[in-house]
Formats: structure tokens, sequence, C-alpha cells
């Protein structure tokens, strides 16, 4: 979800959990703390982020739904993810996010979405947002997002996002949004008199995506942490205010209201740096398109920008030297695009010369990519199958998001409609 930072199996049970009384991450937040707003604390570390492999990169006991007993099935945790249809979806994106969703799928219950509504925080095109949108939908669909395993969506397309972010809204003390890095650095370049009350707001839009449909974890980059953490400390202000005895007073079943979800950090990829610059990371947003490598890039485009690349002078090629940054992301890229051990890639490549493997990445992205850019071409070209499928996802989305934002509602004290 960086503005970056959401299954056809998902079952409306699995929408209201109870939260494990245990949540260990960096310390939990107790009932003194959340009676003084503004006191959002964003010094927490998270351990473990650059082994190698997927997996929860905390030390967690994560809450699970009631289930009996005698249930022989498997109760899968939950996991929401989206990208926004702003510029062209590029490497980073999916290295850092989209490919990891592709293992995710067969082990959980996931939701991934197109977030639009993120899309127009800053000024944008408002003839392209459409077409930007769809053709997301569709690179999702061509790596290999599985609509028989995930639902896929437009986040427009279910309004209790907007409606549940409202609600956040009065619960968010001002002070936590302040703090929020980006929006520091956002309105820092368009100016604070150009920016709109949306880039302030969009963590909490971030956190009525996530907590919606009662997700166990996040897959999130390095620059998202600060606005999960956010996440976390609104759930539990939430369940505080409004959850428990509070909430059964009103005829509701009590507990807490929205479980409190993880961070899942992807060890290896996750935040994939720019190509002129190998301490920046990759972005939509950079002015030269020369920094990235878009998914869509055809083979002479791949070639030209991994030719012109940004390199140094020393010998051989090695990981992790941090005089060497450009050379630790390049050798980064070529680990996750072959599928190779981090000890392979170093072992084949410690004595080649930049022009030799410049050439040897070139030639691996072009035959990982093309497959994916085929894909993608066929899906675009088939609008019917392309609406049929959103269509689906956002149903069963709503489904789940419905069900927990009548649960607000009702904790909060509004009138049955």
């Amino acid at each position: 979800m960086g503005r970056t930072v959401l299954s056809q199996f998902l079952t409306l049970s699995n929408s209201t959990p109870r939260l494990s009384s245990s949540l260990r991450f960096c310390g939990r937040l107790g009932s003194k703390y959340l009676k003084r707003p503004g006191s959002i604390r964003h010094n927490r570390t998270i351990n473990g982020d650059n082994g190698a492999g997927f997996r929860c990169c905390c030390s967690v006991s994560l809450s699970q739904p009631a289930v009996p007993e005698t249930s022989s099935i498997p109760v899968r945790k939950r996991i929401v993810s989206g990208v926004q249809p702003t510029g062209a979806i590029h490497l980073g994106n999916y290295l850092g996010a989209i490919k990891t969703w592709i293992e995710l799928q067969n082990s959980y219950d996931t939701l991934f979405f197109i977030v639009d509504l993120h899309a127009i925080t800053l000024p944008y095109d408002t003839q392209q947002l459409s077409k930007a949108t769809r053709n997301t939908a569709a690179i999702y669909l061509a790596c290999g997002v599985d609509t028989s395993k995930a639902s896929v969506f437009v986040q427009s397309h279910v309004r209790a996002h907007v409606e549940l972010m409202w609600l956040l809204s009065s619960a968010t003390p001002i002070g936590w949004l302040n703090r929020m890095i980006q929006f520091k650095e956002k309105s820092r370049k368009a100016g604070d008199e150009n920016v709109g009350v949306a880039l302030l707001t969009y963590p909490v839009l971030m956190a009525s995506d996530i907590l919606l449909y009662q997700s166990d974890l996040v897959p999130v980059g390095e620059d998202q942490k600060q606005h999960l953490e956010l996440t976390r400390e609104l759930a539990e202000r939430v369940n505080y205010l409004y959850g428990g005895r509070k909430w059964k007073k009103l005829g509701g079943r009590g507990g807490a209201i929205f479980k409190v979800p993880e961070p899942l950090i992807p060890p290896a990829g996750a935040r994939v740096m720019s190509l002129t610059d190998g301490l920046s990371k990759m972005s939509k947003s950079a002015p030269s398109d020369q920094s990235r490598i878009n998914l869509l890039d055809p083979k002479d485009v791949i070639a030209n920008k991994i030719k012109r690349c940004k390199t140094d002078s020393f010998p051989g090629m090695e990981f992790d030297n941090p005089e060497r940054p450009e050379c630790n992301n390049l050798l980064s890229i070529y680990q996750l695009i072959s599928g190779k051990t981090k000890e392979e890639v170093a072992q084949e490549c410690q004595d080649m010369n930049w022009g030799r493997f410049k050439t040897l990445l070139t030639d691996a992205l072009v035959d990982h990519l093309h497959p994916i850019q085929v894909r993608h071409e066929e899906i675009i070209s088939d609008p019917a199958y392309l609406d049929g499928v959103l269509g689906e996802g956002a149903t069963k989305a709503a489904a789940i998001a419905d069900a927990t934002l009548s649960n607000v509602y009702q904790a909060m004290g509004f009138l049955h409609r």
C-alpha cells in the first residue's frame, strides 16, 4: 500500500473475530494510554525484515475467530493489500507487493484491491483515472492473482471504505496525523497552501481499508510501517472507546470491534531502489522514467534502462556493501527475478564485470516479464471479463465490509437503519 500498502472463499463468520488477549508487537496499549488522545507512539521496531522468503516479521499471538471444537475446517488468516492506479506499475510495485500476493493467496484469505480513492490525494488526471484503474486490475491478474483464491476489486466500488473512514476520523487525534512522515514530505513539496485535506487524512482511509475486513496481516513496505502502526493504534482506541461492555449494552455482541492487524514485511524486495540512485526507492512519481522498469516496458526499453543505470567502479559484484547501494539493488532484483537464493547469486556474479552482469540481468527481466505482458494484453482486450471479475470481487468484499460497518455504527450509538 506505499502509496503504494483487497477471495472467493471468504466467509462472513470470519468477519467477527475475538481478539487474543496478548498481542506482542513491541508492547500493547493499556486503557490508561487510550484515555489520553494524541499520545500516539511511532518509535516501535519491527524485527526481521532481511531474511529470505516471506514470513510474519513479528512475535505475535494472532487473533482468531471462535471455531467450534468439532469443526474440521481450518480457519485461514486474512490478508488485504492494494496498489494505487497512478502512473505505470513498475518493478518495485511488482517485487515489493504483487509478486508476494501470488504466494500468499495459496495460504490465506486474500483481498487485493485497486486503491483509487487514495489516488486523488494529490492532483491527478481525471481523464486517466478510470483507464489506469482497469489497467492496474489487469496487471494483478496477469501477474498471477487467481480469482478462485482471491477477491480483486476497486476500492471505490465498496462504499463502506469511505463511511468507515468518516467514523474513524472522529476518533483520530489530529496530532497523530500531523506526525505522519509522508504527509510532511509531500506537503512540503506541494506547498502547504496547495495541499488538500485528503493528504492529511489518507492514513485514516488506509486504516479503514484494513479494519473493514478484520485483517490479520497486512503486507507493507518499509515506508508504510508508520501508517500501519497508526491503524493498529486506532483499532485499539476504537475498541476501548466503543467496544466491550459499552457495545453490549447497546445490543451488540460486546468484545473487540476490530482485529488489531500485524505487519507482514517481505524480507527481500520490500524496497526496490531506483536505477539512477541506489539510495532512493523506485517510484512512480520520480521525474525520470529511466529510474524504473515498468512492467509493460518492451524489451528494447528494458535493455536501454539497464544499460544506462547507475553503477560504480568497484571490481566484481557483491551484496550488502554500504558503499555500493546500486550493486546491492541490482543483485537483489536479479535474485528475485531469477528465483535463486542470495548465496547462489553471490557466487554466480562475484567475478562479473558490469557489462556482463547487465546483460544477464536484462535477459532475466525480459524472460520474466514477457509472459505477464502477453497475458495483460489478453485481459485488457476483454473488458467484459475484467468487469465481471471486478464486479464479483466487489460483491464479496462488500458483504464482509458491510458486516463490520454495521457493528461500528451500532457500537457508536447510531440509530439502526
